[in-house]
């Protein structure tokens, strides 16, 4: 089976290979290989043993029971061939992730494969929780490069039952509600500890161990307390009635224990006589729900240990607890503070660290957080002592932030990609005004990173600012979040995100913006494989697209529109709309844009059998690659070109158009383009008798696929 000699195929003169008119031997496509993989595949060092739970919190309480019945469950584990689960259950303040944490830390060489750590409150919205994103961290986290993420939570589920098999690990979910959104998240190898305030019934009858945390008693209360004092500073009966007023529950202790140990003149007796009013301040009666501290009654018998402690608090303190109170998301950064206009940051987070109202999430002290039920207080605190107008501009200034910071990262992540323009948005001034507080990108794995980090922050920002009609706002900052989704496959932060940015584009009358978020609603969709709804959002789309003046926008909607038909095998429907996405692009000038549709018109044009048009337009797109350095695209081209050239039966051209491929694919990185350059090689070396080859490429893709630690068949 020979090549064609001569023909312009844009392979002539490259100085790879110029064996033509007879078999190329394997030996030489195999060097080209050998040469790539030894430039391109080093060894890979291994993944970093992820460490991801939290440090156990200052002041911890010793708990030494409790501490003993976790030791004692992970020494059975060892002798156990199911992995132990183990639901750690309580009241909120009780001290059930401290308790974990401090365990986990104490542990940590019983589990040398790492630990895996969630908190689904975080993640968690209208009671229910993304447990597919959850997965896609964890699967990252342990060395499975992110385009080998499933998309659906079932192959996601699956493949981290694998990857987990045989492993020593330990993963805790911190905040569960539901056995069922804990169930995929149990490690097949190892130990799986959950914290809830519930004891999760579904699971104990699954075979889960239970521990339950008890506040402490009086007694125990009494001897933690005395231990963080020195002098007289109350009477046994009355560090008694302070372990009562505290519930028993050691957030609450801590707080009042900050209090005393901080100043020196401040006796229990003082703190039990502060005014019974100021105690009881969060004890009144939520007029909505009608139950203590808004429906929350672990809020209620803490309620008042945290007023005390926030009088304490200077005036730069208190108004960065009430921005905390304000702030829709979970955790939060000095960098977020200082944006808002915070003076002082530093000194007030030391405040709120030192009274253990806030706690440090990472060694660095970079990411903090507050307790949930130290967040119901703080945001009852600004309510209280802010204006609607004050709190409002808050938020304002914090949507303005991740507004600002998103869109930095997006362009370190995603460089010039197409966005639509921005000029003369209303908030344009308190963007100015947090632009120098946020935070900068040195690459794109950096700017990836912290979109990652924030992104259980970046989702309730978003809601929050739908939910004040700041509908500018939500659609440019699902603009900003395209990069993460579309890398890092969260399709439930995705989706969510993309239908309110619909709604805040139809607000703002931008038809564009309207367009643009049905388009990336569509593509979630088609990357599901739920090809239906994608095709009701295009169909969105499209009743609009008359109304848009950048010829790009149509060029969107087409393409995908194309990957939908390809999607349903209707190549020559699908050629339509890659042609006129093309000369859209090509209208536009955007050379890459038309390489791009090029590669689709390829794609279409192979899938229905008009190999020779196909090969015309991928050697067209092969010279603007080469005028514009757009070397991702290389291996994408080389690969279709490849089976173009196979189904003519030319074995030589394709061989070497996909040896090419696989070479570009190993500089640039593009795992799944250099396992899909090597399929076709096997498949090549199969048809051509060439046993040598297609072993070497298999060796070569096993090799590869345990660099994105996916497991192979040996």
């Amino acid at each position: 089976m020979g090549g064609r000699d001569g023909e312009g195929d844009g392979l002539g003169g490259d100085g790879h290979n110029a064996v033509y008119g007879g078999t190329v031997h394997g030996g030489l496509i195999q060097a080209r290989l050998i040469e790539a993989m030894n430039l391109y595949q080093a060894p890979p060092p291994p993944p970093p043993v992820p460490r991801q739970v939290p440090p156990a919190p200052r002041g911890f309480v010793n708990r030494e029971g409790k501490l003993a019945d976790l030791h004692a469950l992970v020494d059975r584990a060892r002798s156990d061939p199911a992995p132990p689960v183990v639901v750690v259950s309580g009241l909120g303040g009780v001290g059930k992730t401290a308790l974990v944490c401090r365990w986990a830390w104490q542990v940590v060489d019983q589990f040398p494969d790492g630990q895996l750590y969630t908190d689904l409150a975080a993640v968690r919205r209208d009671g229910g929780v993304d447990v597919g994103g959850v997965l896609g961290g964890f699967l990252r986290a342990l060395g499975v490069h992110e385009s080998y993420v499933p998309a659906s939570l079932a192959d996601r589920t699956a493949m981290f039952r694998s990857v987990t098999a045989g492993r020593r690990l330990l993963v805790v979910v911190d905040n569960a509600q539901h056995a069922a959104e804990v169930r995929p998240l149990a490690a097949t190898g190892g130990m799986t500890v959950i914290t809830s305030r519930t004891q999760l019934p579904g699971l104990v009858l699954d075979g889960a161990e239970d521990v339950e945390v008890e506040p402490l008693t009086q007694e125990a209360g009494t001897r933690l307390v005395r231990s963080w004092l020195s002098g007289p500073h109350g009477a046994e009966t009355a560090l008694a009635e302070l372990v009562r007023m505290c519930g028993g529950l050691p957030l609450a202790l801590r707080a009042v224990g900050a209090r005393l140990v901080s100043s020196g003149r401040l006796s229990v007796d003082r703190v039990l006589a502060e005014p019974a009013d100021e105690r009881q301040r969060l004890r009144r009666t939520d007029p909505a729900s009608g139950d203590p501290a808004g429906g929350d009654p672990d809020a209620a018998g803490v309620g008042p240990v945290f007023d005390a402690v926030y009088e304490t608090f200077p005036a730069h303190t208190r108004w960065l607890y009430h921005l905390l109170g304000v702030h829709p998301g979970p955790t939060f950064t000095e960098s977020l503070a200082r944006a808002v206009g915070g003076a002082r940051v530093a000194d007030a987070l030391g405040d709120l660290l030192a009274a253990h109202m806030a706690t440090r999430l990472d060694e660095r002290g970079e990411w903090f957080r507050l307790h949930d039920l130290v967040r119901l207080h703080a945001r009852e605190r600004a309510e209280t002592h802010e204006s609607e107008s004050v709190r409002t501009a808050l938020l304002g200034r914090v949507v303005a932030y991740y507004r600002v910071a998103a869109d930095a990262a997006d362009r370190a992540a995603a460089g010039d990609r197409f966005r639509l323009p921005t000029a003369g948005a209303g908030n344009d001034g308190e963007e100015e005004a947090v632009r120098a507080a946020a935070p900068t990108f040195a690459d794109r794995s950096e700017a990836l990173e912290w979109l990652d980090t924030e992104r259980t922050n970046l989702l309730p920002v978003l809601r929050a600012a739908a939910e004040h009609g700041w509908h500018d706002a939500v659609w440019r900052l699902c603009q900003s979040l395209w990069t993460l989704y579309h890398t890092r496959k969260h399709y439930g932060d995705w989706i969510e995100s993309h239908r309110l940015g619909v709604e805040a584009a139809q607000w703002e009358g931008r038809v564009d913006a309207e367009v643009r978020m049905h388009n990336q609603l569509a593509r979630a969709y088609y990357e599901l494989k739920e090809l239906d709804r994608a095709a009701e959002e295009l169909a969105r789309a499209g009743e609009l697209l008359g109304l848009v003046s950048d010829p790009r926008l149509p060029g969107v909607i087409w393409e995908t529109d194309g990957l939908l038909r390809l999607a349903h095998g209707r190549p020559l429907e699908a050629l339509d709309l890659f042609q006129r996405a093309k000369e859209a692009n090509e209208a536009a000038g955007d050379r890459h844009g038309v390489v791009v549709q090029s590669y689709n018109v390829g794609q279409a044009l192979f899938h229905a059998g008009r190999y020779e048009q196909a090969r015309t337009v991928l050697a067209e797109a092969r010279g603007i690659v080469e005028e514009t350095d757009d070397d991702p695209m290389r291996s994408r081209i080389g690969i279709v070109l490849g089976r173009v050239h196979r189904a003519e039966g030319a074995v030589d051209e394709a061989m070497s158009v996909l040896a090419d491929a696989v070479t570009w694919a190993a500089r640039l990185g593009q795992h799944t383009k250099w396992e899909e350059a090597l399929d076709q090689l096997i498949g090549l070396a199969g048809e051509a008798h060439d046993e040598r080859l297609a072993e070497f490429c298999r060796e070569q893709r096993q090799a590869l696929l345990r660099t994105v630690r996916v497991t192979v068949d040996e």
